[in-house]
This record gives C-alpha cells, sequence and structure tokens, in this order.
C-alpha cells in the first residue's frame, strides 16, 4: 500500500479587470448631463431625471437629421448620443406644440403642462452643453416655436 502526502494547495489569482477610463468617462458624462436634468427640472431622483431625458432624446432624435444630427450625438455623451442616433427620422416634422404632446404620450401619468416642463428641462441643459452655434443649427431645423423649448427667446422678425 502506497501512501501519498496531500499537497497544499496553489492558488492562482484571477487578474483583475483593467480599468476602463474611457468607459468611465462617459458613463461620468451621462451621469452630469441626467444630474444637470434632476437639478433643472427638479426631479426627486436621478432615475426619473434619466428616463425623462431618454424620453425627450429620443423623441428630439427623430426630428434632427443630417449633419446637425451628427453633430448634436457627437457633442452629446456617448450614451445621449446613442438615444439620438438611434431614432428613425420622422415623416413630417412636428410643430413645438405636437412635439410636447407627443412626449407627453411617452410619460406615464403626463399632461401637457408636466411634459413641457420635462421637455424645456431637458432641452435647456442640452442647449447650454452643446453650445450657441449647435443649438442655432438645431433650431433652424425644426419648426418655429421650439426655441423656447431650449430656453431661448423666441423673437419674431418685425415687418
Amino acid at each position: 500500500m502506497t501512501v501519498t502526502t496531500p499537497q497544499p494547495r496553489t492558488t492562482i489569482p484571477t487578474p483583475s479587470p483593467r480599468p476602463r477610463p474611457k468607459a468611465e468617462a462617459e458613463d461620468a458624462d451621462w451621469l452630469e448631463l441626467t444630474e444637470a436634468v434632476r437639478e433643472a427640472g427638479q426631479y426627486p431622483t436621478r432615475a426619473e431625471a434619466e428616463r425623462v431625458t431618454r424620453i425627450v432624446l429620443s423623441a428630439l432624435g427623430g426630428h434632427v437629421t443630417g449633419d446637425e444630427r451628427v453633430a448634436l450625438a457627437q457633442a452629446l455623451p456617448r450614451e445621449a448620443g446613442r438615444v439620438i442616433a438611434s431614432q428613425i427620422p420622422a415623416t413630417h416634422p412636428l410643430t413645438a406644440r405636437e412635439f410636447v404632446d407627443s412626449v407627453a404620450t411617452r410619460i406615464e401619468g403626463s399632461t401637457p403642462a408636466t411634459a413641457r416642463w420635462d421637455v424645456s428641462s431637458v432641452l435647456s441643459v442640452l442647449s447650454d452643453r452643446i453650445g450657441e452655434p449647435l443649438t442655432t443649427r438645431v433650431l433652424a431645423q425644426l419648426p418655429a416655436g421650439y426655441a423656447l423649448l431650449f430656453g431661448r427667446a423666441d423673437l419674431a422678425p418685425t415687418a
């Protein structure tokens, strides 16, 4: 009979995942955007601000096309850019009021007044983030009336 002495087990540590600074920075940018929306809209939680942000950006994504859509998606955090870029272009432009009403249908329990608040909260933060030149280009693509939703005066030219 042969007796063997048990040998101590050698454990090989599992490699820790490499830090992903670019992904972390992108996540931080998205969190910064939704936090700004939370503050602007006075939402009680970041989750609610994120939900509203996604809904408004997805609605906007269908109405901004061409170079402005590409520039808008690139100017925003990657997650927000994906939401914008993933939308199928609308077949006809909506007035600002129709746009707000369309957002109201996407938010449970929303009214036109609360949807206007939600849209303005997101789009005013968006305008601050993307800057004056791109905001002007985006507004030029949209029907009259959207400027107020972006937190800008909607001045009509005088005759």
